[in-house]
């Protein structure tokens, strides 16, 4: 049966005929998928690849510094998210309309005040606090609120502005099948992967707030249910003030130097919200477990990683050698707006009966893949290079797409892998050899690559995807799956190599000796689910398609119950426990799980069985250790269809958070859940989630 739908998925968006499309203004327009005129579909094989060169993104300029309680100093930063336009498409195509992050003030003269996506990257210093007032400014110039950029699914469980006071946050009901939602934006920024974060300052699904827009409905709630609580917190905590359209959120940067994003988190909504654009990179460095920790096993001295990467103080660009990678999928219209569907038909054909005749919601998509590749902001860029060794920070950033980069398709390249989301492995894993040059990533997977480019040819090499263009299940390419669009989602980046123009002192990367990873030794043990909650309408029954991806928890029995985002809470660790979480997948696809405010480690995993009538799993006895390259800290990990997934981490941070699949989609129904670290908070807002 889920074979079947990802037949039909291939196909689906050309054999639709006509379906509805939202404009870059947020107007919903009728188009003909296979129509040659200027609302239809671009075709990814028109656009011209490799004509722009990648965009290395500066750094986040600074608004100033701030003394904290205790006299200690944090850089102040203040950055809003911007409706903007965006040589996205390689000129002279049209350019797209993004919402991208920028900074509003900085206290260097000659600053660059840019809003792109992806943003400008935010520079953080090891235990030196960061404290940025995050700004919705989805406004006209007129002080009017913008309308979404796509279609927002106002039947699932979401922000849901127009719910006043009382119906915020919820599900709300219906008599007819309604459209899209066209009001204020509601938005609320997370910092991927930081940990030690107060609550307050994570980026709560329910914590969003709307622009300070003129023209805000009187009926409209303006901000989450959570808003309130944390910002009385924030005032408390750090004597900060949220002013209207905004939250200021504090990071301690106290966990190791790693490779973190930042992106929106609205409760519902956060899938065509990261899709318009607003992201953007945020590093920590120094520290114990820093760059300078890394030693050269020849002289067991310093050793020296490439660079450099870009400063606040660059005049002007340079030729970096750290480069932070940003890889997205896009699907454009010919007039160069973004396209993601407002139609579930879109996915698998299914036409109804759509929400409230039905269970179908009928705008949400179990997933999306676009047909046009992104890196940092720009389709299909090129890179020039020397031959010599570069430093990469790769991130996945698509929504639904797994990506299998391909490094074995350019010649002489060398290939090692130096670290994961929360930093250095515990020793360099050979990609061109241990893992046979290909390095597999979900969404929100981060990798820290050095890639040695001496012995490649001069010339231009394309860096190809084999990851599929459909939803992955884990295994070979060309033998489990079949592999990206060679001509289009199969290619990512052009490298254009020429000879060095100078000696490489860096060290090469098999002699680097990488700060050691404690292992964690936990104390609790926890099982929790994920499940696939398929259509219960009679109409499909013979072929009932998905609604819904759920969280639950696996009882000792091996039996298996599921919870909405608005039940009480079940996963309430105690704080300072370190905990064994088994993640039981008994979907077909894979799901790449995030937990908020920790880093955490890969123990095994091991398959089951699966008893879907009655609802149970079970191991089914034995075991697979970690692949090499997760034998770090991670913030995010794969669980494979019919596997227990086990990992370890400790909570030290007590608040509400969550964990969810960073597959977006899944996210905004229901495959998210809250997490409490320790006992509830006094005056906590919501009751349905404060269980044990």
């Amino acid at each position: 049966m889920v074979v079947t739908r990802r037949t039909v998925l291939k196909a689906a968006g050309a054999g639709l005929g006509l379906y509805f499309v939202t404009s870059a203004g947020g107007r919903p327009f009728a188009i003909e998928a296979a129509a040659d005129d200027s609302a239809s579909l671009l075709d990814p094989l028109s656009v011209p690849k490799y004509l722009t060169p990648l965009l290395v993104p500066p750094v986040m300029p600074r608004a100033g510094t701030a003394v904290l309680r205790g006299g200690k100093n944090a850089d102040v930063y203040e950055v809003s998210v911007r409706q903007v336009v965006q040589q996205v498409l390689p000129a002279p195509l049209p350019a797209t309309t993004v919402w991208a992050y920028g900074p509003t003030a900085a206290a260097a003269r000659k600053a660059v005040l840019l809003h792109h996506s992806p943003s400008l990257t935010i520079e953080a210093d090891w235990r030196r606090p960061v404290r940025v007032r995050w700004v919705n400014e989805l406004t006209d110039d007129a002080g009017g609120y913008l309308p979404h950029l796509l279609p927002v699914d106002p039947t699932l469980h979401w922000a849901n502005p127009p719910g006043g006071a009382t119906g915020r946050d919820g599900r709300p009901t219906f008599t007819e099948v309604p459209g899209p939602y066209l009001g204020p934006v509601p938005l609320t920024t997370h910092v991927h992967g930081a940990v030690g974060v107060g609550d307050e300052s994570d980026g709560y699904p329910e914590a969003w707030y709307l622009p300070a827009a003129v023209d805000v409905p009187a009926d409209h709630a303006t901000h989450g249910t959570w808003y309130e609580f944390f910002r009385a917190k924030a005032a408390a905590r750090f004597g900060l003030e949220w002013s209207p359209g905004s939250a200021t959120f504090q990071y301690p940067n106290d966990h190791r130097a790693s490779t973190l994003w930042f992106h929106d988190h609205t409760l519902g909504m956060t899938r065509v919200n990261v899709y318009a654009g607003p992201a953007g990179f945020y590093l920590v460095r120094g520290g114990p477990e820093g760059d300078d920790a890394v030693l050269d096993a020849r002289t067991a001295t310093r050793a020296v990683l490439p660079g450099p990467a870009p400063r606040a103080t660059d005049p002007r660009p340079r030729p970096y050698r750290e480069i932070p990678l940003a890889i997205q999928d896009r699907t454009f219209t010919a007039d160069g707006a973004l396209f993601y569907p407002d139609t579930r038909a879109y996915f698998d054909g299914t036409v109804g009966p759509y929400v409230p005749e039905g269970d179908v919601p009928p705008i949400w998509n179990p997933e999306f893949f676009g047909n046009a590749i992104m890196v940092n902001g720009h389709t299909w860029p090129y890179l020039d290079v020397e031959q010599r060794r570069y430093r990469l920070r790769l991130l996945n950033g698509c929504n639904s797409r797994f990506l299998i980069l391909d490094f074995s398709a350019i010649p002489g390249a060398d290939v090692w892998q130096i670290g994961t989301e929360g930093g250095f492995l515990a020793a360099p894993v050979h990609v061109s050899g241990t893992l046979g040059g290909h390095l597999l990533l979900a969404p929100a997977e981060r990798a820290d690559l050095v890639v040695d480019l001496t012995g490649v040819p001069a010339g231009s090499w394309v860096l190809r995807n084999l990851g599929p263009d459909e939803p992955f299940g884990g295994g070979e390419p060309d033998e489990d799956f079949d592999v990206a669009d060679p001509d289009t989602t199969g290619q990512i980046l052009q490298l254009r190599v020429v000879a060095a123009t100078s000696p490489d002192t860096t060290t090469p990367p098999q002699f680097l000796v990488l700060p050691a990873v404690a292992p964690l030794v936990p104390t609790v043990a926890r099982r929790v689910a994920l499940v696939e909650e398929m259509s219960t309408a009679p109409e499909l029954a013979e072929d009932p398609p998905p609604v819904a991806a759920m969280l639950g928890t696996v009882d000792a029995a091996g039996h298996w119950s599921t919870a909405a985002w608005s039940e009480a809470v079940t996963e309430a660790p105690a704080v300072g426990t370190t905990e064994l979480w088994e993640i039981y997948n008994t979907t077909a696809d894979a799901h790449p799980i995030h937990v908020h405010d920790v880093h955490f480690q890969v123990v095994e995993r091991g398959p089951v069985v699966i008893d879907e009538e009655a609802q149970t799993v079970l191991p089914a006895g034995g075991t697979r250790q970690p692949e090499p390259n997760e034998r770090g800290w991670k913030d995010t990990v794969i669980a494979y269809p019919g596997e227990v997934t086990r990992i370890r981490m400790r909570f030290g941070q007590p608040g509400q958070f969550v964990w969810h699949c960073h597959i977006v989609e899944h996210e905004d129904n229901e495959m998210m859940r809250p997490m409490r670290v320790g006992p509830p908070q006094p005056g906590e807002p919501v009751a349905g989630h404060t269980g044990g």
